[in-house]
């Protein structure tokens, strides 16, 4: 790969990359500190690339950006500028939305691949016909309880490893990340269930 392609890669593969002398925690001249500065406080994430530890990127750059000096900012592959115009969209208010604009893409990508509930549920239910299953949590770490009579005669080790090779798809793929699973047949999980108090009546609404 050429150095014109390695930026060009850099550009397509981060959406906000700053080009500077130093790293971010450690600028190395004034102008990459007043940039990250400004960058820092938006919260918004970015990639960073120290052109003094990339002598080539360095030198190749300016040719492909049309800008001599560093930092140099991009946002969605744009050339933004360097520090002065940075600051000047900071202050008058331009920067921030368009870092928000440049994020989102692939923010709303990231979250319309987390699996949902009731994908889990379908998955189990492929294998687990019949199975009662309750799932909590959020995006890609869930608690999944299942009860199911397959579970019948199972040690609990083989019945996790049933109801994990149904969900084997989206945990490879990165959609599920992490589960904690209960397993119980139907008695089972009835005798974990607290005993109706007797001296309690229930009103009926």
């Amino acid at each position: 790969m050429s150095v014109k392609e390695k930026i060009l890669q850099q550009l397509a593969e981060n959406p906000v990359i700053i080009y500077m002398k130093g790293v971010p925690s450690a600028p190395e001249c004034g102008f990459s500190a007043k940039t990250v500065a400004i960058l820092n406080q938006t919260k918004i994430p970015y990639a960073y690339v120290n052109v003094l530890q990339a002598p080539f990127i360095r030198e190749k750059l300016p040719s492909i950006s049309k800008w001599p000096t560093y930092p140099q900012v991009f946002i969605n592959g744009e050339l933004i500028g360097g520090a002065d115009i940075v600051e000047a969209m900071h202050n008058d208010g331009s920067l921030l939305p368009k870092l928000q604009a440049a994020v989102k893409p692939a923010a709303d990508a990231a979250a319309s691949q987390t699996i949902t509930h009731s994908e889990v549920e379908a998955l189990i239910l492929a294998e687990y016909p019949g199975a009662k299953i309750a799932i909590e949590g959020q995006g890609c770490d869930l608690n999944i309880t299942v009860v199911s009579d397959l579970f019948a005669e199972q040690p609990m080790i083989k019945q996790h490893q049933g109801v994990m090779a149904t969900l084997s798809e989206p945990l490879a793929s990165g959609r599920l990340h992490a589960v904690t699973l209960k397993t119980h047949t139907a008695a089972a999980w009835a005798a974990l269930q607290p005993a109706a108090n007797p001296g309690l009546l229930q009103i009926q609404i």
